[in-house]
């Protein structure tokens, strides 16, 4: 990131789609990225003994929906980090619509994952620790004679 990371766009006023202005954006930021890093292997890589991986889990279910928040404010943040480093260098214009692309994009990420860590079966860990077990083969129908 630039020195000029945490300031507005030159010029501009302050937006509240603006994830990265000011020191209170970099410092959440950074507890956010924090946060991530020590709990989201924790959350996965914990015994099911200690996080169960079914759904009436309320551990299960709090963590997951924490990881979503954090996802979400983390990808916020950063991509309006690129917004504020790259964008004005190609077209100040699209600033406030790349802003307003990101807003939305966290948004739906953060509806999504708490959608998956409230809902559905296993939460997210269940849904990502599927992805490497083994899936059992669907019965076909035999044709009846």
């Amino acid at each position: 990131m630039s020195s000029n990371s945490n300031a507005s766009t030159p010029g501009s006023s302050f937006s509240p789609l603006q994830g990265d202005a000011g020191n209170i954006a970099t410092h959440f930021h950074h507890k956010v990225t924090t946060f991530l890093a020590v709990i989201t292997p924790f959350y996965f890589f914990a015994p099911e003994a200690i996080i169960p991986s079914n759904q009436e889990s309320t551990l299960n279910k709090a963590l997951g929906t924490l990881i979503a928040l954090n996802i979400s404010a983390h990808s916020w943040i950063g991509m309006n980090y690129v917004v504020t480093d790259y964008l004005p260098k190609v077209n100040k214009a699209m600033v406030g619509p790349a802003r307003a692309v990101v807003a939305g994009m966290s948004g739906i990420t953060l509806l999504g994952l708490t959608k998956l860590a409230l809902f559905e079966k296993g939460g997210i860990k269940g849904s990502i620790t599927a992805l490497w077990k083994k899936r059992e083969p669907l019965e076909t129908a035999t044709p009846q004679k």
